[in-house]
C-alpha cells in the first residue's frame, strides 16, 4: 500500500480553512481520483511534542493507493484541478511525501 501525505506547515501569517478542506477540497479529491483512492484521512494539528507548544502542521491529508503507479496514474490528469483549489483554503505551500506502508 502507498500513502501520500500532504502536510501544511503551521506558522505566523499562515492560514488554513479546515472546514473548506474537509467539506469541499477532500470531496473534490475523492471524486477526481475515483476508485484508485482506497481511503483518505484528515488531521488537524493541535499541539507539538512539548506541553503547550504549537503544532508544527496546521493540517494533514493522507491518501491511500495500491501502488505509486496507481497514485500517479490517477493524480496526473486531476493535478491541475486539485492544485488549483489549494488557494481556496490556505496560503501554505503544501509538502508532499509518498510512503510505502510497512505495518
Amino acid at each position: 500500500m502507498t500513502k501520500v501525505s500532504v502536510l501544511y506547515a503551521n506558522g505566523e501569517g499562515k492560514n488554513f480553512d479546515m472546514d473548506y478542506y474537509i467539506n469541499t477540497h477532500i470531496p473534490l479529491v475523492k471524486k477526481l481520483l475515483g476508485n484508485a483512492l482506497k481511503g483518505a484521512t484528515v488531521e488537524h494539528g493541535i499541539g507539538g511534542g512539548s506541553p503547550g507548544s504549537s503544532a508544527p502542521f496546521a493540517g494533514m491529508g493522507n491518501m491511500y493507493f495500491d501502488s505509486p503507479k496507481a497514485f500517479s496514474t490517477a493524480f496526473g490528469p486531476a493535478a491541475k484541478e486539485i492544485l488549483g483549489d489549494v488557494p481556496n483554503f490556505t496560503n501554505i505551500e503544501p509538502m508532499v511525501q509518498v510512503s510505502e506502508v510497512m505495518a
